[in-house]
């Protein structure tokens, strides 16, 4: 078969189902859809005061649920108890929302800020534990974070987390503007995930608009997405060996993220991909030198990168400074939430690539979970290794032709709600826009990095301070995700 041959030919659609759910039925509904089997990815609020919705996002597959009900005066009950992966989706909502959600308590804030510390940290007490804090502001050029450790010693008791610092109110901003134009809000999320957001964005409004992405622009897309995947996980390599003090690996490796940004300027004419995705179509054009071109860089990068990954993997101390540090186990990664490398390393087999209708990804396309997921540093590492090896290979199958801008086709029937997940390099981006005429009335960005960093407070406890930097690297996630 050749490799023109090769390429899917079929075209699905993301699969969404809009259920209204009573009030009083709510925790029911959502038990049910947990039975059966969906995962919880994502929950909501919208609309006016007097007409407030709750809604909760639930996946199987291809297939995602929505479920919402309008609460008036009510208030709705907690799923906490269900699935502790809704909590800072809560937590948020009552911040933004002002909804208490009965039964979650105490109910913490997020993304507001008191003075008063206790009120947003858990209460840990005993004989010589005492508070440590860290950041706001960071010795290194990085987003603003505050970690505050309950320590005894240096053995981390409980780390509380308190991001938000920068909210951008970047979904609020996106409301009223025509679909095509909110793009640019989903897109400056994150520097670092701007395919993979302005893709989840593009699929969600091709879904209210009854459009069906060409064969052309489902490769144009699923190349931009590997193209990202490729520097950061090049970068996140790069910064695991920074955090183990191995130098030899952190040059190598960011010297490679380098190489990787340069092609991405060169193919799509931004080191970040920004301004290559647009909704209902692709002006990606790469003819037959171009994608050559590529093709040759790629394949000495994958080369110079093995060679590179063999020195890590023979260095004992590297090794030996990563087993057993950060981890999070499987039940946990599960009842958390966990998405992307962080939750492959802990043992689960979840990449969305493996059920991406309007993607280009092969139906036989497997998740990458180690041999032995031992849920720490090691093992995220390791599943990087061994994703950025099947991305060059993607990479490679996906430049075998010419990349030639396409458009997406009308005639679909229209969902009142546009829901896309999409793999991002941290794991599992959802977006939702809900749509009034050809406006944005609602935008929801949730990304793989709001939902892993719970795992990572997680992760952190029973550790010593001086691990902290480490395991946060091995998570590698993006404040400003959060302060969209």
């Amino acid at each position: 078969m050749s490799e023109r041959a090769s390429l899917p030919a079929a075209a699905p659609r993301q699969e969404v189902d809009l259920v209204a759910v009573e009030r009083e039925d709510w925790r029911d509904a959502c038990r049910r859809a947990l039975d059966g089997g969906e995962r919880f990815c994502g929950a909501y609020a919208a609309g006016s005061a007097s007409r407030l919705r709750w809604s909760a996002l639930f996946a199987r597959g291809p297939r995602t649920r929505v479920l919402t009900t309008v609460l008036g005066e009510d208030e709705p009950p907690t799923i906490v108890d269900l699935t502790p992966a809704v909590e800072w989706d809560e937590r948020e909502a009552h911040d933004l929302y002002g909804l208490r959600f009965g039964g979650h308590e105490p109910l913490r804030p997020l993304v507001a800020h008191p003075r008063d510390t206790p009120s947003w940290t858990v209460p840990v007490e005993g004989e010589g534990v005492h508070e440590v804090a860290v950041g706001p502001i960071h010795a290194g050029v990085i987003e603003s974070g505050h970690f505050r450790f309950h320590v005894v010693g240096e053995r981390i008791l409980l780390v509380d987390l308190r991001l938000f610092h920068k909210h951008r109110g970047l979904e609020h901003a996106a409301e009223g503007r025509e679909l095509a134009d909110g793009l640019a809000f989903a897109q400056r999320a994150c520097g670092a995930c701007a395919a993979a957001n302005s893709v989840a964005y593009a699929l969600a409004c091709e879904g209210v608009l009854g459009l069906t992405p060409s064969r052309e622009l489902r490769r144009a897309r699923t190349l931009l997405l590997e193209l990202e995947r490729l520097y950061n996980h090049l970068n996140d390599i790069a910064a695991v060996c920074a955090g183990v003090g191995f130098a030899a690996g952190n040059m190598a490796f960011a010297a490679f993220k380098e190489r990787a940004m340069r092609l991405n300027e060169s193919l799509a004419g931004h080191r970040f991909l920004f301004g290559s995705i647009e909704v209902g179509a692709s002006r990606l054009d790469l003819p037959s030198p171009a994608v050559d071109r590529a093709r040759g860089e790629l394949r000495e990068l994958r080369e110079d990168a093995a060679r590179a990954w063999r020195e890590i993997q023979f260095a004992a101390s590297v090794q030996a400074r990563l087993d057993g540090v950060g981890v999070l186990d499987r039940d946990a990664a599960e009842a958390l939430g966990a998405v992307g490398p962080v939750a492959r390393a802990s043992g689960l087999g979840l990449d969305t690539r493996a059920s991406s209708p309007g993607l280009w990804y092969s139906a036989a396309f497997a998740a990458a979970v180690p041999p032995s997921p031992g849920g720490d540093a090691a093992a995220r590492l390791e599943v990087r290794a061994i994703e950025l090896e099947a991305t060059l290979e993607m990479l490679d199958e996906l430049l075998a032709e010419p990349v030639g801008g396409d458009a997406a086709s009308p005639g679909g029937p229209a969902a009142p709600v546009g829901v896309a997940r999409v793999e991002s390099p941290r794991g599992e981006t959802v977006c939702v826009v809900e749509p009034e005429m050809h406006r944005v009335r609602r935008l929801h960005l949730r990304t793989a990095s709001y939902a892993n960093w719970p795992a990572l407070a997680q992760a952190t406890a029973g550790n010593l301070i001086p691990d902290f930097p480490l395991i946060n690297k091995s998570f590698e996630l993006c404040y400003a995700c959060v302060d969209r």
